[in-house]
């Protein structure tokens, strides 16, 4: 949920700009309430298969429902094994309507692999422990509990508020594709599964990331093939070799750099950060992204290439059936990020001129799906400001792009701009996401309220 460049900031360079200016707590009672509901929902195991992301749907919207919702608001709807759950809190329609998104389901926890019943929220030295108690059920309890509150203090929003929570996002992400249809009025989404703040070791807040884009996942087998023979006969045409030399190139090739206001902003911050030759290097990038001994600079760094430009590397090898026969197949799996904008196809067409041998075949896996760069509007950078402010006032708010994949991809494909805005505030190295002993500060609750609701009455009052 933090960028690479962000994570390594906060690890070298937090306490250099960290501001311990900080707002009231947030009122006890309901920091326990949404606390008790997040430890609910982590001890529903919705784990791919196991039938309960329609049990916590049905929970959530029941919730929703005793808390002043409209039953005929709330809407959960079963989609194959898996569920998607919609309520909508009401505007007086003088705008159009803004999405808020979060993901039900969670990856696969091994209980005997972990110090803790990860299916138990526990409480222990400052931090709650339990799958998916960070990534994503701490912004879904967060969301519903902000609603629930602006609903019991009286809050009647300009526009419709509409919670979309998806059922598979860590896995085929169909319930979110058949969502991100659903809503052709609505002006902007708002998703709890990006961006958030970085602490830095000590705990000092860092940076708050507005995550504005994500790159493409693609992946693409090369193939080389031939009729191989008796292993005491070699000849030139070894398929293993033709795969090697392919790869070979590919390794040697590096895709143009881009840019976007996002990454020139991120760049920007971080190089006033970082110094050296490489904060120097990043400052140059951003003013101008054609500095090719900037981003020379950069690129040798793996922890900043992914944010320069679309990255393709090989990750998995196969070939040969027999120790004594040569190869009639050999296949390379490789894994590309593809920067926003950049069409999926010609990414595979240049995988296959670099290569240059015709009898090595490229072709997608699977399906790729790609989405542009949300712009940056000024309302809701506007609106996040705020938010961050309530927690910790001036701290830096740097839109970024993420390499992974979430929910927005499929609203900004289908024009909805979407935007990261976690409200947890978390240090590198407690990042435990789809790992073992997955936590999250205690104090990230009380923060994560008063964040989301600052920035949802900001953008519906």
């Amino acid at each position: 949920m933090n960028s690479p460049s962000l994570r390594y900031i906060a690890m070298a360079f937090g306490a250099l700009i960290a501001t311990g200016v900080q707002a009231s707590p947030a009122d006890s009672v309901h920091v326990k309430s949404t606390t008790d509901l997040l430890g609910k929902i982590v001890a529903m195991e919705t784990v791919k298969g196991r039938g309960q992301v329609p049990v916590m749907a049905e929970f959530l919207a029941k919730k929703l429902i005793d808390g002043g919702f409209s039953p005929e608001d709330v809407k959960v709807e079963r989609f194959e094994d898996t569920a998607t759950l919609v309520a909508r809190y009401r505007g007086n329609g003088s705008r159009r309507p803004m999405l808020i998104s979060n993901h039900m389901d969670v990856v696969e926890a091994v209980p005997a692999d972990w110090t803790r019943d990860p299916f138990t929220m526990i409480t222990e030295n400052g931090y709650h422990f339990g799958r998916g108690v960070y990534d994503n059920k701490l912004d879904v309890a967060l969301t519903v509990s902000t609603l629930l509150q602006l609903k019991a203090e009286g809050f009647r929003p300009s526009r419709d508020i509409i919670l979309v929570f998806s059922g598979d996002e860590e896995t085929d992400m169909r319930s979110t594709q058949a969502l991100s249809t659903r809503f052709p009025d609505a002006e902007f989404l708002l998703n709890g599964d990006g961006g958030g703040g970085t602490l830095a070791t000590d705990s000092k807040a860092v940076v708050y990331g507005l995550q504005t884009a994500e790159k493409t996942f693609a992946t693409f087998a090369i193939s080389v093939s031939n009729p191989g023979g008796h292993s005491s006969r070699p000849r030139k045409d070894n398929a293993i070799y033709q795969l090697a030399s392919a790869l070979h190139k590919l390794a040697a090739y590096e895709f143009p750099a881009q840019s976007s206001e996002q990454t020139r902003a991120s760049f920007r911050f971080t190089g006033q950060q970082i110094g050296g030759d490489l904060g120097k290097a990043m400052l140059r990038f951003a003013d101008n992204p054609n500095d090719a001994a900037a981003v020379a600079v950069i690129a040798a760094d793996p922890e900043y290439v992914g944010t320069l430009r679309t990255t393709c590397v090989a990750t998995l090898l196969s070939g040969g059936h027999a120790e004594n026969a040569l190869p009639q197949l050999a296949t390379a799996t490789v894994n590309c990020r593809i920067f926003p904008g950049v069409v999926v196809e010609s990414v595979r067409a240049r995988i296959a001129e670099v290569i240059a041998d015709p009898q090595a075949k490229v072709t997608e896996v699977g399906k790729a799906f790609a989405s542009d760069a949300s712009p940056l509007r000024d309302d809701v950078v506007q609106a996040v400001r705020k938010a961050v402010d309530a927690n910790f006032k001036g701290l830096p708010v740097v839109p970024g792009m993420s390499s992974g994949a979430t929910d927005s991809l499929y609203f900004r494909a289908a024009g909805i701009p979407s935007y990261g805005v976690s409200g947890a505030y978390v240090r590198p190295e407690d990042d435990y996401s789809h790992g073992l002993n997955e936590r999250v500060p205690v104090s990230t609750v009380a923060r994560g309220l008063k964040h989301w609701h600052v920035l949802v009455t900001e953008l519906a009052k």
